[in-house]
């Protein structure tokens, strides 16, 4: 009777901890081919057939659609270059240029992937439209209150994500440090 209650014991542990672990891989995903640049990160391999069983799983709970390794790549950033998390209610410089690409978008998520609200209906900018500097850098701030030049409206949420999408670039599952792909620089001025 003992060895029958601790198999049955052993057989409940293993299938709680197997479906958390699955319910916290296909949540969160893994790293798992994963590319970091600072506060960047992306998974280059999304968009392929080589994908991990992992990311598939998070890209099915999720419904993204990936951006395909022929078409680009897309990073995500939820802390600034210190690892401290986007809040909304401070104000964030993302500043610096994007590596190589035809054309590019930083746009702005809540933290369950939708596009932030906002009375001007600004949810991020493009290469074609942002204002730069004579070197070709440019300026963008992230805050809850109307700033001057290029700026995105977080309407005071808590917390958000950054998404910078790379089009027609060389960059991708080769690249592996800042000097391969110079990406913007993520730093939180200040929070009222």
């Amino acid at each position: 009777m003992r060895l029958i209650f601790i198999t049955l014991l052993a057989l409940i542990l293993a299938t709680v901890v197997g479906l958390g672990a699955t319910w916290m891989t296909a949540t969160r995903g893994t790293d798992l081919g994963t590319l970091t640049i600072g506060a960047w990160t992306a998974r280059p391999k999304t968009g392929t057939a080589d994908v991990d069983p992992y990311s598939r799983a998070s890209i099915a709970r999720s419904g993204e659609l990936p951006v395909g390794t022929g078409d680009g790549v897309a990073f995500s950033a939820t802390t600034d270059d210190r690892k401290r998390p986007l809040d909304g209610r401070c104000d964030v410089v993302v500043s610096g240029v994007t590596p190589a690409a035809r054309f590019w978008t930083l746009t702005l998520y809540d933290s369950k992937g939708r596009l932030v609200a906002n009375a001007l209906q600004r949810y991020g900018f493009t290469s074609q439209e942002i204002i730069r500097g004579a070197d070709g850098a440019f300026e963008v701030r992230v805050a809850s209150r109307s700033r001057a030049g290029n700026w995105l409206p977080t309407g005071g949420i808590e917390r958000y994500a950054l998404v910078l999408r790379l089009y027609d670039t060389p960059v991708g599952v080769a690249t592996r440090t800042q000097r391969d792909a110079p990406m913007p620089s993520i730093a939180t001025m200040g929070c009222p």
